[in-house]
């Protein structure tokens, strides 16, 4: 198992609707490889789901409510890792979303919400996780950014928190580099989640099948499967970097 003995917090554990997101998928993955994770969610009832089905598969899990777009819900969930297993190995900075209109419609409170969920949490995570993994001689830290961050979208806040999420990456991965700290970043296209589920129409599923080069959306567990090796060592010589999950569409 490649995460035996690690500890892991998934921020975002939990599915928005019905169905398999990118940290549900992501929690369930560590779990089987060996992980003990806490699954941190803004929804309690989330994150005990996912939780529920590590415990069902004779895995290892806390489920913790937690915003982690507030300084305090930051530190708490890293002190609740601490206190429940000692140590932390593993980050993976799954929240996020988008909030408002399409363009300069966006208000200013719209994009602040967006900026805090995005991009916000992500720093205000590692700013505590960090020293932990000092602690305990190294770590690794994956974030979970969009190929929105490369593309024009119409939700510019949304756009520009994800770039954000790379360059912060960036950052992170040189800064922390002689800590034995690697830093990486997934960048998810079209993907079927339940995020999307709410415009999945025939027209869309038409256009990603007429301009996706696997012609299909993507799935959470394939998210999964590529912040898995990120998080492992099967990466060990790997920070800094964004590696695009899009079956191709940024290439063409």
């Amino acid at each position: 198992m490649r995460l035996k003995n690690k500890v892991a917090i998934v921020a975002g554990a939990g599915s928005i609707r019905p169905g398999m997101g990118n940290g549900k998928a992501t929690a369930i993955l560590f779990a089987r490889e060996g992980a003990r994770v806490v699954a941190a969610d803004l929804n309690l009832e989330a994150a005990e789901e996912t939780a529920g089905i590590v415990h069902s598969e004779g895995g290892e899990a806390v489920a913790v409510q937690a915003d982690v777009t507030s300084e305090q819900g930051a530190r708490e969930l890293v002190e609740t890792a601490i206190a429940t297993y000692g140590k932390l190995d593993i980050l993976f900075n799954n929240v996020g979303g988008a909030y408002g209109g399409t363009g300069l419609k966006v208000t200013v409170e719209e994009w602040d919400a967006t900026m805090d969920l995005n991009l916000k949490s992500v720093l205000l995570m590692c700013k505590y996780a960090v020293p932990e993994m000092v602690k305990n001689g190294g770590g690794t830290i994956v974030n979970n950014s969009s190929m929105a961050a490369y593309h024009s979208h119409g939700i510019y806040a949304y756009s520009a928190s994800k770039a954000g999420v790379i360059a912060l990456t960036r950052c992170l991965a040189v800064a922390l580099a002689k800590d034995n700290i690697r830093v990486n970043c997934v960048a998810p296209g079209l993907m079927d989640t339940p995020l999307v589920a709410p415009i999945m129409t025939e027209k869309r599923i038409r256009r990603v099948e007429e301009r996706v080069p696997l012609k299909r959306h993507g799935k959470a567990e394939e998210t999964a499967a590529t912040v898995l090796f990120l998080a492992s060592e099967d990466s060990s010589y790997i920070t800094g970097q964004t590696i695009p999950i899009d079956g191709g569409l940024s290439v063409q």
